[in-house]
Parts: C-alpha cells; sequence; structure tokens
C-alpha cells in the first residue's frame, strides 16, 4: 500500500503551479534573451555609425576588438548568472508561495 503523501506535494505538481512557474521563466529569458541581442546588434551598428570611436586604441587592442574578444565573453556569463540565480529565486518563491497555503 503507498503511503499517502502531503497535501501540499500535489498542489506543487499542479498544472497552475507549473504554469505559473514556466510563464515566470519565460519572461526571465525573454529579457535575458533580448540583453544579449542587444549587445549582438550594437556592435556592428557602433562600428557601422561610429567607425573613429570603435578604432581607438585602448589596453593595446582597439575598442571593437577589446569588446568582442575580451568583453563580450564575461557579459555572456553575467547574463547566464543572472538568468540562473533569477531562476532559482523563482522556483523557490512559487514553492514558499505554495507552502505558505497562499493561492497561486
Amino acid at each position: 500500500m503507498p503511503t499517502p503523501q502531503p497535501p501540499h506535494e500535489d498542489v506543487v505538481h499542479s498544472e497552475t503551479f507549473l504554469r505559473s512557474l514556466m510563464r515566470r521563466q519565460l519572461s526571465l529569458s525573454i529579457s535575458c534573451a533580448a540583453a544579449f541581442l542587444i549587445a549582438l546588434i550594437a556592435m556592428p551598428l557602433i562600428n557601422y555609425f561610429n567607425p573613429a570611436f570603435m578604432a581607438t586604441r585602448v589596453a593595446g587592442f582597439t575598442l571593437t576588438w577589446l569588446i568582442l574578444g575580451v568583453l563580450f565573453f564575461p557579459f555572456v556569463w553575467i547574463i547566464s548568472g543572472i538568468f540562473i540565480k533569477r531562476s532559482i529565486a523563482l522556483e523557490d518563491d512559487e514553492v514558499k508561495t505554495v507552502q505558505a497555503g497562499r493561492k497561486l
């Protein structure tokens, strides 16, 4: 005979709970993707409209190569870190909401 599960377990795995969590994570995903795409699209546009500025030398690199070769990779890691931390926080928030007995 299977052991009965506590009532909040059914709520945590319910459609409402998962739909709410997925909607909030989708919003987070879209905002992180938008930040990445803005940076990705901005580089060629800045190079096109202001080539003299982007040709400025900084630490032995032109500004274009400094941004693309040195700073872009850490920028992507930062976006990824923000996504992971906020995604986990969203999940924890949803679980706390369910455990507190509040309605989703």
